[in-house]
């Protein structure tokens, strides 16, 4: 049903049902927010959407009041912009006077809102707290001085991600945002997905920074710095240089790269082509065989944290393929640069990824040997963009720079490992090779494309028909694990990403990033399976010379002891 209310003395049309924030977000009036999320339920918490409405005593909560007929509303009046500034005045009142050092300087909500209400002095002295930094976890930095209490991280860890390692702790004026038994998140249930980084409007949640790490072993002389990137990387990148994403951008990135002082630059996608042969040989052998199925995909180091700390039953059925940015560094480390003749222990190896809990992988006892990584340092898209920015490269002073070694070719398969359904749609164009020795009669598999989270296809390999699903954000993994294991769900395959349409939208990507962001960065990589010429792991060369020279065949023993977690062989018979 619709009605008219009328909005700073103009009538607008309302539905029923709708908020005020809805019809004024629909009309062009923007009113500033703290806590609101988009598609989440409003809470009205911060208070600082508040609008006046004619014959309400107090002030009402734009984001979470309903609209009704003849409603009158004025939205920046001077009794409510009074109000929305001294909110702002009260939170700086406890808040750290460290903008110039603050990792969200810049990006910062809180300082946005001030500069918008011009607020030049502190009005209120609050008392500040010293509360000790959580910096222990490899992947994420908490500092809760800088929390203003929205609650933004506790509702993505807990409705989008599933594992609710972050809560309020405390009552009264000594509440704040914390971990069980104030222990830290390193200890704790946090799959290091670094969602809560995205919504965080302040600095009390950033990742790890690596930067200096990164800085300090390109002026080595001792070591051999090179970079692998994952296939969200280059559009990424594009997108925070304000670039436009064309065929280009990937040897342009090569080319900032060099310029910065890598030795040689590798193309994660190629790694993701090994995973996509080891993962199929290793499903046929189980579809055959009657193995552990649904075979759940291990490339997501979130969810692989998931299933090890809250779902050790499903382990049985997770792929024992390593990861491609594992994949890429045990490939460096073992033969690609000693066949330049380079010692392992001297390459350095940085992977950049849009994942924050691609640095506690990197991080884990299981991906060295002995004390060393295969993978260096992780870091992410943010962290790389600061690092260029840092060395004063200019993206227009440079030609494109295509790649100097082989090792960076890939399919088109590889590169759609960053979009939820992408990696699924890759393997099953192997899957269906291997089993049938004849290519898919259409590569695209429509039903695993776009931005749904959960995404359900039929695809016919034969005489046989496998049920696939791609599922993308924590919580709704565990609402399919439980629906399967309560019968009410069957599939052979089941493709897991812990952040939202996967990793074009993951934790170390550029922040406020919105639906326009995700659907640029998702046309980016299926425009590369449009015009690549090489579409599936399995017909790219350099994969299959890898076979000839060193790995033997998929799922050797060479295999088995490179690209395979030894730990869960055991598991899997």
């Amino acid at each position: 049903m619709q009605f008219n209310i009328e909005v700073n003395n103009q009538q607008v049309s309302a539905k029923r049902g709708e908020t005020i924030k809805n019809v004024l977000d629909r009309i062009g009036i923007h009113v500033p927010t703290l806590c609101y999320m988009n598609g989440f339920s409003p809470t009205g918490g911060c208070r600082m959407c508040v609008v006046e409405v004619d014959g309400v005593g107090g002030l009402v909560p734009s984001c979470s009041h309903p609209v009704t007929e003849w409603m009158k509303i004025k939205t920046h009046s001077p009794r409510v912009l009074n109000a929305r500034k001294v909110l702002v005045e009260l939170l700086l009142a406890g808040h750290p006077d460290d903008c110039l050092y603050c990792e969200r300087s810049g990006s910062c909500r809180l300082q946005d809102l001030a500069a918008e209400m011009n607020i030049r002095e502190r009005k209120y002295i609050g008392k500040r707290r010293k509360i000790q930094i959580d910096n222990l976890c490899s992947s994420i930095v908490r500092d809760p001085a800088k929390c203003v209490l929205c609650g933004r991280c506790i509702r993505i860890c807990d409705e989008l991600i599933g594992v609710s390692a972050i809560d309020v702790i405390g009552r009264g004026t000594e509440s704040r945002i914390g971990t069980a038994y104030n222990k830290g998140l390193n200890t704790q249930t946090c799959v290091k997905c670094g969602q809560c980084i995205m919504v965080c409007p302040t600095g009390a949640i950033t990742e790890k920074s690596n930067i200096h790490a990164v800085i300090e072993a390109l002026n080595n002389p001792d070591l051999f710095p090179v970079i692998q990137f994952s296939p969200a990387v280059p559009a990424s990148i594009a997108e925070e240089f304000n670039i436009k994403a064309s065929k280009d951008i990937l040897n342009l990135l090569r080319a900032v790269l060099k310029r910065a002082g890598f030795r040689q630059v590798f193309d994660t996608s190629m790694a993701a082509d090994l995973n996509i042969m080891e993962e199929a040989t290793e499903f046929i052998e189980r579809f055959k065989n009657g193995g552990k199925l649904p075979m759940f995909t291990s490339c997501c180091p979130s969810w692989v944290r998931f299933i090890e700390e809250l779902k050790p039953q499903l382990k049985p059925g997770l792929s024992t393929s390593f990861s491609p940015q594992q994949i890429m560094g045990r490939l460096i480390k073992n033969y690609i640069t000693s066949s330049a003749g380079q010692k392992s222990e001297n390459v350095f190896v940085v992977s950049v990824t849009p994942c924050t809990a691609r640095k506690h992988e990197a991080d884990h006892d299981r991906m060295k040997s002995g004390n060393s990584p295969y993978v260096d340092i992780a870091i992410t898209t943010r962290e790389l963009s600061k690092i260029i920015r840092l060395l004063g490269i200019d993206f227009n002073s440079l030609e494109p720079e295509p790649s100097d070694t082989a090792f960076s070719m890939r399919s088109s398969s590889g590169n759609l490992f960053d979009i939820s359904g992408g990696h699924l749609e890759g393997l099953l164009r192997t899957i269906h090779f291997m089993m049938t020795g004849q290519e898919m009669s259409t590569l695209k598999i429509n039903e695993l494309r776009g931005l749904k989270q959960k995404k359900e296809a039929r695809v016919k390999i034969g005489k046989v028909v496998l049920n696939v699903v791609a599922v993308s954000g924590l919580a709704n993994a565990k609402m399919l694990v439980d629906e399967i294991e309560a019968g009410r769900e069957s599939f052979q395959i089941i493709e897991v990403m812990a952040c939202p349409h996967g990793c074009i939208n993951g934790g170390g990507q550029k922040l406020d990033t919105d639906e326009k962001g995700l659907k640029f960065r998702m046309k980016a990589l299926y425009d590369v399976d449009e015009e690549e010429i090489i579409k599936v792991a399995h017909k790219n060369p350099i994969i299959s010379d890898l076979y000839e020279k060193y790995l033997a065949k998929p799922g050797s023993e060479q295999c088995r002891e490179l690209l395979h977690v030894s730990q869960f062989k055991a598991e899997l018979t």
